[in-house]
């Protein structure tokens, strides 16, 4: 942010955006001078809040004589001014106890995290699944469908489950693919998809006199199974929360913000772009991103396992947001998720 504010600027900014965030009205200089004590008439208030909309840190609504922060108000307010407080132990208590785990595979574990952000926050809660090259293999299976083709079941470290349907020599027994499974299993448990593709590639240059005719049907049928890209997965909770906003209470706003929700593809941009940056990143409308979040903000966080796959959570809200109370939820939540995914906590 270019604009430098000196004291009596930042105050008043300060008290706009935090007084604009609960009640969600545009907010006057006689509200500002008589709510805080700033020692300054309404007059000397105004005067300050018409510099602020000169820098295009506020705006005036056409149908009022108040005020309301910019995005770029908002996006000087969390870089400069804003003040998280961080999670006490019996906070931290609390908020573990929303969260069930146990026995939950991966896909189960990402639906409940999105379910109780989206509660704690009132907002929309968004999780994005560790990307399928990074999962780490547990073991893989092979079902025969019909002569030729099988149902390839792969299934990841921390339980997510791919399925995909491949060919497959018709001459191969259930008893071949029994030990096949087997060979898999044991040769590429622990290593990360990444590493497996890499693995399989060398192997697949080698010689292959050295292997027997299962080994290689081995190679074939885990590289025709494990090759391909998966589609990012992102589970999100919550989104009628939003239409509840007061920002978005016309028909047109409601419609845009339904067709964002819609759009799986700019989800995992705004994921992936969050998925960069070290701990908690805000995203403030169309001030931090190319991405147009059409009023809205998304505060994010990445978590992972101790094998480096990495997956992002965040809350997405208006850009009238409680930053205070969703930044500590999300970046809590981070953890929390990386310790189950490490198995440390169920």
């Amino acid at each position: 942010m270019a604009e430098s504010l000196n004291e009596r600027s930042q105050n008043i900014l300060e008290a706009i955006v935090e007084d604009y965030i609960a009640s969600a009205e545009p907010i006057g200089s006689r509200a500002i001078s008589r709510k805080h004590n700033f020692n300054l008439s309404p007059a000397s208030v105004r005067n300050v809040m018409a510099d602020l909309e000169e820098m295009g840190l506020l705006c005036s609504p056409h149908t009022s004589s108040g005020r309301i922060p910019t995005g770029k108000g908002f996006q000087y307010y969390i870089d400069t001014l804003l003040e998280v407080r961080a999670l006490n132990q019996r906070e931290k208590q609390n908020l573990r106890k929303n969260y069930r785990f146990k026995n939950m595979r991966m896909e189960d574990i990402m639906q409940e995290v999105g379910r109780v952000l989206s509660g704690l926050s009132q907002y929309t809660g968004l999780v994005m699944a560790p990307k399928f090259i990074s999962t780490v293999f547990r073991q893989i299976e092979f079902i025969r469908l019909s002569q030729g083709r099988l149902l390839a079941i792969y299934v990841s470290e921390t339980g997510l489950v791919q399925n995909k349907v491949i060919e497959a020599d018709p001459t191969l027994t259930v008893q071949d693919l029994e030990q096949i499974s087997n060979y898999l299993n044991a040769e590429l448990n622990g290593m990360t998809i990444q590493e497996v593709r890499e693995k399989l590639n060398d192997e697949l240059h080698k010689d292959r006199v050295e292997y027997d005719r299962l080994k290689k049907q081995a190679l074939s049928l885990s590289c025709a199974a494990l090759q391909d890209e998966v589609e990012d997965q992102v589970y999100v909770s919550g989104a009628s929360l939003m239409l509840g906003q007061p920002e978005f209470s016309t028909p047109e706003k409601m419609k845009r913000l339904i067709q964002s929700f819609e759009s799986k593809k700019l989800l995992i941009e705004l994921l992936d772009r969050g998925q960069s940056a070290q701990g908690v990143h805000i995203f403030v409308g169309s001030e931090s991103s190319d991405i147009d979040l059409q009023g809205c903000s998304l505060i994010t966080s990445n978590f992972s396992n101790q094998k480096g796959a990495i997956g992002t959570l965040g809350v997405i809200g208006p850009v009238r947001m409680n930053y205070s109370q969703v930044v500590p939820l999300v970046d809590f939540t981070a953890q929390l998720v990386s310790r189950v995914l490490d198995r440390e906590i169920e």
